[in-house]
Formats: structure tokens, C-alpha cells, sequence
């Protein structure tokens, strides 16, 4: 006779399932009432097409997790299964692990039916499919019933089919339309501060600035990574534009490219990585504090010092030169107005470029609609030249992958407001967020709470050489395998545990 100790199903359910050597026959002890864990999982009208899609999968593979719990409990499985509910769950595709939890790495059916929603998803994106989405704006969809006919059919068409042919991807136009909407208020509207400078003004542009920055620097995320989102013949424009618009966002010259691409993306969250949080408690305020302080104030000098250690001669002078021109031109513009400088472009320097906040697997919110699907930052960086529509797609192709790393995925939650419910240390609310992969459906409430708990200690020193493996013919740590990625020097706290990376991840020791 064997005894296994399994924690599943809704809140507070424990028990123990004995498997007796009889085949017919299981024997459950302290079964109590049913609560479905999917009663947390909410459908906001604003999300995305394919955010609907991922969620509404996500869900049925809790409701089959949960069906199959509530089969062995009611004795179903005992007649339909010979009473063992370990090849109930895995007929569905839901596997025991040696240790006796479950996870959902098995056929389609427990996946949600997988095929068939990633062939819905791709659809979205496909220009020869009747269900092709490329929307003129983040916020509404083209085909909302928010728009009368007769302007989807004489304004909003027109531009799209004139758009569809100015952008790199048919599904951009919405990038087109941010250029064009930065070109008529934020340039003119810097220029008239230098002419006419008022208070009221400066005030007024600095806040439509604040609005439109989180929008402008995940475009620019697209920008750096892909080299440009505008077509082949109009790359002269695509190169240029930034040195115009960077400034008016809170961006110095080339410092994202340089951060971003040439040093977060080389040291993956690494030991050396000038953006990692390993060394902090994610829900500590001081260490918060000190965290952001040092990255606001100090990156223009750790930055190229990165770059010397790494024996990066010419990257470390490219980065300082783009920081120290981008002061001489705030110093020069100064000399014309003070005062319209510091509202112009001063003060966007104090802006976050977004919210900082809990950085987990991926996240299924409306805010997707603006962030070009930042949510999905893992799957972004498992592959960084992944366009933001095909981040889904991928998602649920190794959805399998991330139910055996033990991702974190959030949903009905900004990162704001993770920001804010993790240094309140509202592990609880997050808890309620969290939608849970295989074995987490499983966990209690609370156990979902020390879950969240554990993954915002900081590492040892101890804890990092483990981790993390040295690569000396690269020269710097590559880390072990992990779902859950830290970002632009943002106060994000390590989800999940490091495992084997999927074969897409590339450490690349020379990246170009």
C-alpha cells in the first residue's frame, strides 16, 4: 500500500489519497466542500483580442484541473478509472509528478485546447485572414461599435490602408499614429514654450508628457530591439526621429539602446547585471528606494564602467559620449529659457518610463493595449527580436514550459499597482491576481501567499554562485535558465525558480 499526500483544489482542501493495491479502488480521507480556484479570474472588456483568448485558456485548464479533482473526490474516477485518480488525470493530460502534485504538461484537452486558440491568435496578425487586427489606436478597436460606419468607412479605413504601407509590420499602424500624435503636440508644444513660455503651459505639457511616456518608451522598446518600425525605404526617418522625440520623454541619447540592448540583454539578470535586484528584498522600501536611487543617479557612470570591465572600449565611450552630449545640449538649450528647458526637458528625466513593479512571467491586463505587450516579458526575453504581437502565440506554444518552471502569471493587475500592493506587502491581493500554472492550481490561498513570499528574498552570495553559472570564455555569469526576468533597471522582484532554458535562449558572448 502507498501513501501520497496531495494539497489541491480550492481553499483550505487537503487530503490524503491512498492508492491500495486493489485497482478499483480509492479511499479519500477530509474531503471537504468544492471551491473553484477559477472564481478569481476575471474577463475585463478592455483587453485585448488575443489577451481574451490566453485568459479564457488559462481558465479552462483550471476548470479541468479542478473537474478532475472533483471527479476523485465524488468517486467518478473509482468507476470510470479503476479507481486510480493518477490515470484519470493523466487521460486528460494532467501528470503526477514523483512527489505526487500534479501539472498540466499533457495532451490539448488539458491545455485548453491549445491548437485551436493559437490558430485563433495567429489569425489576429495574419494581413490575408478576414480576422487580421491592425488598429489605428492602443485604446479602442478599429471595428468597435464606438465608431459609426461611416467613419470606419471613409476616415478610419482610408488611413489604415495608407498606414499598412508606411509601417514594417501590417500590424504597427497604431505606432504610426503615436509618431504622427507626438509630432503635432509635443514638438509644437516644446517649441511655443521656448517662444512664449507661461507656467500654465509648462504644467500642462509636462503632464501630457507624463501620459504619453510609458506608450512611447515600449514603442521605443520595439524600436531598439527590432531596429526600426518603420518600412525598409523610410529607414533614414526611422533613425532620425528618436534623436528628436527621446529628449521630449526623458530618454538621453542612445542610453536606452545602450542599457537596454548591449548590457540587460548580454547579462540576462545576471550577478553583473547593473539592472538586477537579486542582492535586494523586492518588498523592502528602503531597499526599494536605494535600489532606484542608485540606477537614477549613477548610471551614467556605471554604465561605461560596465563596459571597461568587459573590455568594451568603444561601446563604454559610445554610452558616455550620448550621455555627457545629450548634458551639453540640456546645458545650451538652458541658455535660450531656463525655464522652458526644465518643463521640457528636465523634468521628464524624472519620470519613470514605466511603473515600477513585480516583474513576473507574463501578465494579462488592459495596460497590454499601450505597453505593446510588455506583459509578456519573458517570452520578449527568451527571444528579443520577438515581434509584441507574437508574444502570445508564443506563450502558448511553451505553456508547457512555463507550467514546469513554475512561472508567475498575473492578470486583472497593473504593474502600478503590483508595485504598490508588493512594498504594502499585500501579498494577499497578488494572490488573488495570480493565475495559476499546474501544480499552483492546487495551492491554497495562503499557500499561493508564501509562494509570492519566497520569491522576493534576496540571494545570498551563496545563493548567486549557485545560480548562476560563470562562463569564462564569454567573460561574464550566464544565469541558469528563468522564466521570470528583471527589465530597464526597474525595481522587479525574481519570480520562479532557475531550471533549463528552452532551446530559443541564446547567450550570445561577442552580441553585435
Amino acid at each position: 500500500m502507498t501513501s501520497q499526500s496531495v494539497q489541491k483544489g480550492g481553499r483550505h482542501m487537503q487530503r490524503t489519497i491512498r492508492l491500495l493495491n486493489t485497482p478499483r479502488f480509492v479511499e479519500l480521507h477530509d474531503v471537504p466542500s468544492y471551491t473553484a480556484m477559477e472564481r478569481y479570474i476575471t474577463y475585463d472588456r478592455a483587453l485585448t483580442r488575443a489577451d481574451h483568448v490566453v485568459l479564457r485558456n488559462l481558465a479552462n485548464s483550471i476548470r479541468t484541473f479542478e473537474k478532475n479533482e472533483l471527479d476523485m473526490a465524488t468517486g467518478i474516477a473509482n468507476a470510470k478509472w479503476g479507481g486510480n485518480p493518477i490515470a484519470r488525470c493523466q487521460a486528460d493530460g494532467i501528470g503526477a509528478s514523483p512527489n505526487g502534485m500534479y501539472n498540466t504538461t499533457g495532451t490539448d484537452k488539458s491545455l485548453g485546447n491549445d491548437a485551436s486558440d493559437l490558430t485563433k491568435i495567429r489569425s489576429f496578425s495574419d494581413p490575408t485572414h478576414q480576422d487580421f487586427e491592425s488598429n489605428v489606436f492602443l485604446s479602442i478597436d478599429t471595428n468597435s461599435a464606438c465608431f459609426p460606419p461611416t467613419v470606419r468607412e471613409y476616415v478610419l479605413q482610408p488611413y489604415l490602408r495608407w498606414a499598412r504601407q508606411i509601417v514594417r509590420r501590417e500590424t504597427d499602424v497604431s505606432m504610426l499614429t503615436h509618431l504622427i500624435l507626438y509630432s503635432i503636440t509635443s514638438v509644437p508644444s516644446a517649441l511655443v514654450l521656448y517662444w512664449r513660455f507661461t507656467y500654465l503651459h509648462g504644467v500642462l505639457h509636462i503632464s501630457m508628457q507624463l501620459y504619453y511616456i510609458g506608450t512611447y518608451t515600449l514603442m521605443m522598446h520595439q524600436h531598439i530591439h527590432l531596429r526600426g518600425i518603420l518600412a525598409r525605404k523610410y529607414s533614414r526617418l526611422d533613425h532620425l526621429f528618436p534623436y528628436f522625440t527621446d529628449p521630449l520623454m526623458g530618454h538621453t541619447w542612445n542610453s536606452y539602446f545602450y542599457h537596454h540592448v548591449k548590457h540587460h540583454h548580454v547579462e540576462g539578470n545576471g550577478p553583473d547585471d547593473l539592472s538586477s535586484t537579486i542582492r535586494y528584498d523586492r518588498d523592502n522600501v528602503i531597499h526599494f528606494l536605494h535600489y532606484v536611487s542608485r540606477f537614477f543617479f549613477l548610471i551614467w557612470l556605471d554604465l561605461p564602467l560596465y563596459f571597461l570591465r568587459k573590455g568594451q572600449l568603444v561601446k563604454a565611450v559610445r554610452a558616455a559620449g550620448s550621455e555627457f552630449l545629450s548634458y551639453a545640449f540640456y546645458y545650451m538649450v538652458a541658455l535660450v529659457d531656463a525655464n522652458a528647458t526644465l518643463f521640457v526637458f528636465i523634468l521628464p528625466l524624472f519620470m519613470p518610463p514605466q511603473p515600477l513593479t513585480l516583474k513576473v512571467s507574463a501578465y494579462v491586463y488592459q495596460s497590454n493595449r499601450f505597453c505593446f505587450n510588455d506583459g509578456y516579458h519573458t517570452s520578449h526575453h527568451l527571444n528579443p527580436m520577438r515581434h509584441w504581437r507574437d508574444h502570445p502565440i508564443s506563450f502558448l506554444e511553451q505553456k508547457h514550459i512555463y507550467t514546469n518552471e513554475g512561472a508567475l502569471v498575473f492578470h486583472n493587475i497593473d504593474f502600478l499597482m503590483i508595485t504598490f500592493r508588493l512594498l504594502c506587502k499585500d501579498y494577499r491581493h497578488l494572490a488573488e491576481c495570480l493565475v495559476p500554472l499546474g501544480q499552483q492550481i492546487g495551492l491554497t490561498m495562503e499557500q499561493r501567499v508564501q509562494l509570492l513570499r519566497r520569491q522576493t528574498r534576496k540571494f545570498t552570495e551563496v545563493d548567486i554562485q549557485e545560480k548562476f553559472q560563470t562562463n569564462a570564455a564569454c567573460g561574464h555569469a550566464n544565469p541558469r535558465p528563468l522564466l521570470t526576468e528583471n527589465v530597464d533597471g526597474l525595481f522587479y522582484p525574481v519570480a520562479g525558480d532557475y531550471g533549463n532554458l528552452p532551446p530559443v535562449v541564446v547567450f550570445d558572448c561577442h552580441p553585435s
